[in-house]
């Protein structure tokens, strides 16, 4: 399941909502690359003159201001923009215990749950290679399927290893990776 940017209880939105509500713009502008700074900071001008206007214009202006943040964080992971999604959606498992990580400021449980995962995955396919092996030498047939299970396994704890040391928005090519 795909991260939850684009959720109205997501990170994006949650940080357009306390840039209106504290009347401070970065609080949005930090979830879009530099391109999109002026369209966001003209987009709160608007918002913010049109919250004032009553309840229902603040919540038209509210609403288009997250759409406007959310479709510009979009752009700059280079992701079509889909439009806000509900809250309360499922996002998986491992979105709720990051971001129970970040307010805790312990990756403990995070680390744990991410091992494990990648633990079991490993140990089943290596076993299902291991069992392909033992039979590899019993014809073409056998030794194909065990071939295929091998480099399969490879490839997969390949990938594992090049997606923990890459940059989370290196796909879409506009993030840099900032190393400390």
């Amino acid at each position: 399941m795909p991260p939850h940017c684009d959720a109205l209880d997501g990170p994006v939105v949650k940080g357009a909502a306390e840039a209106l509500e504290q009347n401070d713009v970065d609080l949005a502008r930090c979830f879009v690359p530099e391109w999109a700074d002026a369209e966001v900071t003209a987009a709160f001008g608007k918002a913010v003159a049109a919250r004032a206007l009553g309840p229902e214009a603040k919540d038209v202006a509210d609403r288009w201001f997250f759409e406007t943040v959310v479709r510009m964080h979009r752009a700059g992971e280079g992701a079509p923009y889909t439009g806000l999604k509900p809250a309360g959606l499922d996002h998986g498992p491992v979105i709720p215990v990051a971001e129970a990580a970040i307010a805790s400021g312990s990756a403990d449980e995070l680390t744990g749950m991410l091992s494990e995962v990648v633990r079991e995955e490993l140990g089943r396919r290596f076993d299902h290679v291991m069992q392909l092996k033992a039979h590899s030498g019993e014809g073409l047939a056998n030794l194909r399927e065990y071939t295929s299970a091998m480099l399969g396994l490879q490839v997969y704890a390949n990938g594992l290893y090049s997606k923990a040391r890459s940059d989370p928005h290196e796909q879409h090519g506009e993030y840099e990776r900032h190393e400390d």
